[in-house]
């Protein structure tokens, strides 16, 4: 009896793993079509939303990191798209760079000084459309309690109804350039470089 159930409850397994393949989209859903956006409040999805930061050591090499997991929201005027308005919060101990020792340095008072400044925040206080997918932001970031104006350049990376959750996903890449100095964090310049390249991957889901 058991060579004959073992064999039946295998092929279940099998039909069941075939008829779930076969429920699976064809094609991604999000595409780069600014028509999928409908516009209204969306909140960020932190698990698909991180920024990637690159630095020169020394002239020898441009190493990265990452901070993840942020909070915040977005609002899309789809009339008026200059009226749209974004509000990011990342924890600043969320930082990774791959190397255990320099994260813990950069969560002392040398740069980020994590136990007293445990966030860092950007609100945006204009948006400029460039184009039908593109747009320059201006804001303020906030970096270890000092803020400073910084403009991304932003562009629509995909949009459409997540297959999971049902809901109108959003997804942008932004990119700019800050001076760490600016923001308390001046150790080791010139030897490891005062630009900071960043780059913004940020998904939102529609409430």
């Amino acid at each position: 009896m058991k060579k004959i159930l073992i064999p039946a409850a295998a092929l279940m397994l099998v039909a069941g793993g075939t008829a779930l393949v076969a429920q699976m989209p064809t094609a991604a859903p999000g595409t780069k079509d600014a028509a999928k956006v409908t516009g209204g409040t969306y909140k960020v999805d932190g698990g698909h939303t991180q920024v990637v930061f690159a630095w020169d050591h020394m002239g020898f090499t441009n190493n990265m990191g990452t901070i993840a997991e942020p909070t915040g929201t977005l609002t899309l005027d789809k009339a008026n798209p200059a009226a749209s308005k974004v509000s990011v919060e990342f924890p600043v101990s969320n930082i990774r760079t791959g190397v255990a020792k320099l994260d813990e340095h950069l969560m002392k008072a040398d740069f980020f000084d994590a136990a007293k400044f445990p966030t860092a925040t950007f609100v945006s206080t204009s948006v400029k459309p460039d184009g039908a997918t593109g747009a320059d932001i201006t804001g303020n970031l906030t970096i270890k309690g000092v803020t400073k104006p910084v403009t991304l350049d932003a562009e629509l990376y995909g949009a459409g109804v997540q297959p999971m959750s049902k809901k109108e996903n959003v997804g942008f890449i932004a990119t700019t350039t800050i001076k760490r100095s600016e923001f308390g964090m001046g150790y080791a310049v010139p030897m490891v470089s005062d630009a900071i390249e960043l780059k913004i991957i940020a998904g939102f889901e529609k409430q």
